[in-house]
């Protein structure tokens, strides 16, 4: 009879136990596995990653400036009362960030601005190495892109000319009607691949391709600067992430006259080795490589984030119009120039430019190529991609097929910036 009851007795605290965890798994709910923040000129973004799928409130408020986001069935934990810590003092956007559980299930994100500001939320679905994400964009009220713009013309006015430069675009084949212009400064706009959220590929040794891109892609805009009828723009200057579409957008409107995106290559199989340059296609991809290469540079949108209102319908739209098909033919030319080039200090992977959907190369009316440098999943390509003199040997190759590429066609240099 003791025994029964006793026997009874544990059943019914098991049963309790049971229930009491359940009742506290419930009550926690979602929990925040990591935060990240990415300050920028163009903007800045906190980042709030967890298992499960976020629900959240917004709300703007002035005097002063502030953004307060809420979100619900979360705890206070100390993943979350560390974000404060990652807001630099110099971000442009961002004074501090408070945090505090609001309610027993709701924390409450507080941002306080140092201006008036865009802003915007958005929940991402896992993609690649993340769960679920919510974003904040913190966005200036002027368009970045005009600043920068501005910024540039009044350093252009500034850059001196070199006596005996002629450059081709200011060489007429036959006199012209038009006014005389003086030497015309070429435009490059140079794409360091991935960043941010997205770091593209990684090496053996843990190098992040969106690294090394950009390393490379300032030193090629320094080079270019230093040509005296040249100057380089770079879709992003630091570690923070450009939509694929932006980018795009973004060279469109400085007016440039050619675009080159910079990238790491990588494979399964570490012994994979060698460069190769890629144009957009107009009827598929050129090889099943290329295919496979373009799908997985398209991706990075999903891994970066982009929020479904930001979609560029420029990148939605069916290909081709005429320009656009003209628009590839010198982008072949060009991709060709570069290519030769850069098989001087590396070994190709392809001896051709090759062709395929590549989503940042959709630009109408700009040349625009991509640059796959070397192979980070090589070991000893790695190992080159990250020493400084392979990198300025790389960014010093790539300027000397831009170089050929006007002298050989003149003519397009006249128009290519036309637009």
């Amino acid at each position: 009879m003791v025994r029964l009851f006793y026997s009874q007795l544990i059943s019914k605290l098991a049963l309790l136990t049971l229930l009491l965890c359940g009742a506290t798994s419930a009550l926690a709910g979602n929990e925040v596995t990591s935060t990240r923040v990415w300050p920028a000129e163009d903007y800045t973004r906190v980042t709030f990653e967890a298992d499960d799928v976020f629900k959240y409130q917004t709300l703007s408020l002035k005097n002063p400036e502030r953004l307060v986001l809420d979100i619900e069935n979360i705890s206070l934990n100390t993943i979350l009362k560390l974000l404060p810590t990652q807001i630099l003092a110099d971000d442009p956007y961002v004074q501090q960030v408070r945090i505090a559980q609001n309610q027993s299930n709701v924390v409450r994100v507080v941002v306080d601005l140092k201006q008036e500001v865009n802003f915007n939320v958005f929940a991402l679905s896992p993609a690649g190495e993340y769960q679920h994400r919510l974003v904040l964009d913190i966005l200036p009220l002027k368009d970045p892109v005009m600043a920068m713009l501005d910024k540039l013309d009044r350093e252009l006015e500034s850059k001196p000319e070199a006596a005996d430069s002629k450059p081709p675009v200011n060489t007429p084949t036959k006199p012209s009607t038009q006014k005389p212009q003086k030497n015309r400064i070429i435009t490059i706009a140079i794409d360091a691949g991935h960043g941010g959220e997205d770091p593209g590929a990684r090496g053996a040794k843990g190098s992040h391709e969106k690294n090394i891109t950009l390393a490379i892609a300032k030193k090629l805009k320094a080079k270019v600067d230093a040509e005296p009828n040249m100057r380089g723009v770079l879709t992003r200057k630091g570690d923070y992430f450009v939509s694929l579409g932006g980018r795009v957008i973004k060279a469109r409107k400085l007016k440039a006259d050619l675009f080159i995106s910079i990238h790491a290559d990588s494979f399964t199989k570490s012994t994979a080795r060698g460069s190769s340059v890629f144009a957009l296609s107009e009827r598929g991809a050129t090889s099943a490589t290329a295919r496979y290469l373009a799908k997985k540079e398209n991706q990075s949108d999903l891994i970066g984030g982009v929020s479904l209102k930001d979609k560029e319908p420029i990148l939605a739209r069916t290909l081709l119009d005429l320009s656009q098909a003209a628009t590839i033919n010198d982008s072949l030319k060009l991709g060709k120039a570069v290519l030769g080039y850069v098989g001087n200090i590396n070994v190709l992977h392809k001896k051709h430019v090759e062709q395929a959907a590549f989503a940042v190369l959709k630009s109408p009316d700009i040349p625009s190529i991509l640059v796959e440098t070397a192979f980070i999943s090589n070991p000893e390509e790695e190992r080159k991609l990250n020493n400084s003199h392979h990198q300025d040997k790389l960014a010093d190759s790539i300027l000397d097929g831009v170089k050929q590429y006007f002298e050989a066609n003149p003519a397009l240099a006249r128009t290519v910036a036309s637009h």
